[in-house]
């Protein structure tokens, strides 16, 4: 079954994806990976602005996109960008292949493989965090969230993630989304939710002594996963 993704939100962040969709395939020889097609349009407007600050709605952008991949024969959808899943609902409403769910796989990961965890400290956009995407898949899974600090998000968090959009992942980067993570790790979180799809391009499996959860990874394996299960 092909593979469609959904990305350029942004570019970086859809290498990434792809990336990990290789890894989480099991293959010994180029023939038994997945067929996959990508549609990466940078011009889909910015998702939190959309949420915040009055932008343009992106749904158009990505229901265009949704249907370029079906024409191209995509049979499930993935779509690495976290804030984008805001908008998914018309869009799964406008196809026939299914669109995976990031924030669900996300936290269904956590409760399987972390079911010690009560607590989660969640490093986003600004709008995936007002937008409650991963409160309430969370908290519906007993889970309590903690986020940064209204200083903290614009300066650290959000800026780590333009600074990766720009193309920057050096140390720089680094520093600013590590500065979250101890906020989030003082304030009681037990592990860290990566929910920006830029953020894992900046960490590794720990920050802040807590382990990382890569929703970006999530997503892959979930793609993987359809795109390998016997027709019905």
């Amino acid at each position: 079954m092909t593979i469609g993704i959904l990305g350029g939100m942004g570019p970086l962040a859809t290498v990434d994806f792809y990336r990990k969709v290789i890894d989480a395939t099991p293959a010994g020889a180029d023939q038994d990976h997945l067929p996959v097609v990508v549609w990466a349009d940078p011009s889909v407007p910015d998702r939190s602005a959309a949420l915040v600050g009055g932008g343009p709605d992106p749904t158009p952008w990505l229901v265009r996109g949704a249907h370029r991949l079906e024409a191209m024969g995509a049979r499930v959808i993935a779509t690495p960008c976290n804030t984008a899943h805001a908008f998914l609902d018309e869009v799964r409403n406008s196809v026939r292949a299914p669109m995976l769910d990031m924030i669900a796989e996300t936290a269904g990961e956590i409760r399987a493989h972390h079911p010690e965890v009560r607590s989660v400290g969640l490093l986003a956009t600004t709008g995936t965090v007002r937008a409650g995407l991963y409160q309430r898949a969370l908290e519906a899974a007993g889970l309590r969230v903690v986020v940064p600090g209204e200083l903290t998000q614009g300066e650290a968090v959000t800026g780590a993630i333009r600074r990766v959009k720009a193309g920057d992942t050096g140390p720089a980067a680094v520093c600013l989304v590590e500065r979250a993570a101890e906020e989030l790790a003082a304030r009681g979180a037990h592990l860290l939710v990566a929910g920006c799809t830029e953020l894992p391009l900046l960490l590794g499996e720990l920050s802040a002594g807590l382990p990382v959860v890569d929703p970006t990874a999530a997503l892959a394996r979930a793609a993987v996963r359809e795109a390998m299960a016997p027709a019905a």
